[in-house]
């Protein structure tokens, strides 16, 4: 019986990896890039591919996987110590459209792929993060909306999706459409369109790096 030494291990982490990261930039730039495709831009052969991910779907699965925990690790990282609801809306959607973004085709190849009902079961724990987001809101007057807040949670989910297409169909400028999604959540919640732009404004420079 063979047994793997942690060079071998170290070796076959390596290649899986760059396997993902190329695999990622192939379905960007063609969400109809083959596994072929992928192990030769990967300059690993088809077996090498196979050995670690046994179909294309589960290889999506698998990118999918690691944008829905990028998502909810950006959203827990940007609403960290904020008390006001808007603003940890605001903060929410700008840091987790710096995924978004990156992701959007995906995304957008994952429900080509992986059934709708999968990827709402992976987005699980990040919408009840913002149900209870938008639930405090509610309770607090900052929004208001004739929406409960599972259902305006679910609104706020499929906008952003929305806003990631619009971007990929020219409808959007893509250097606006974090402050976009970001007001149009907001505004989707209750809080006044001023008031929204004013907010998302603020913490977007807030959000900028020193110098």
């Amino acid at each position: 019986m063979a047994v793997m030494t942690t060079g071998n291990t170290s070796r076959a982490d390596a290649n899986r990896r760059r396997i993902l990261d190329v695999a990622l930039a192939e379905l960007l730039r063609d969400p109809d890039a083959s596994m072929d495709q992928i192990a030769r831009a990967a300059g690993v052969v088809r077996r090498t591919v196979y050995g670690h991910f046994p179909s294309r779907e589960a290889l999506i699965s698998t990118l999918v996987d690691g944008a829905v925990e990028a998502l909810a690790e950006a959203d827990a990282r940007a609403r960290e110590g904020v008390a006001d609801p808007a603003e940890a809306v605001a903060r929410s959607v700008l840091a987790v459209w710096e995924i978004a973004d990156r992701y959007r085709l995906l995304v957008a190849l994952a429900q080509r792929t992986v059934t709708v009902q999968g990827i709402r079961e992976r987005l699980a724990p990040l919408r009840e993060n913002t149900v209870r987001l938008l639930q405090r809101g509610l309770d607090e007057g900052v929004f208001r909306s004739p929406l409960p807040a599972p259902a305006l949670a679910y609104v706020h989910e499929q906008m952003l999706f929305a806003v990631t297409e619009a971007v990929n169909d020219g409808l959007v400028a893509a250097q606006e459409a974090g402050r976009s999604a970001a007001v149009t959540a907001l505004t989707a919640a209750g809080v006044p369109a001023s008031t929204a732009a004013a907010l998302v404004a603020g913490v977007s420079e807030d959000k900028k790096p020193d110098g």
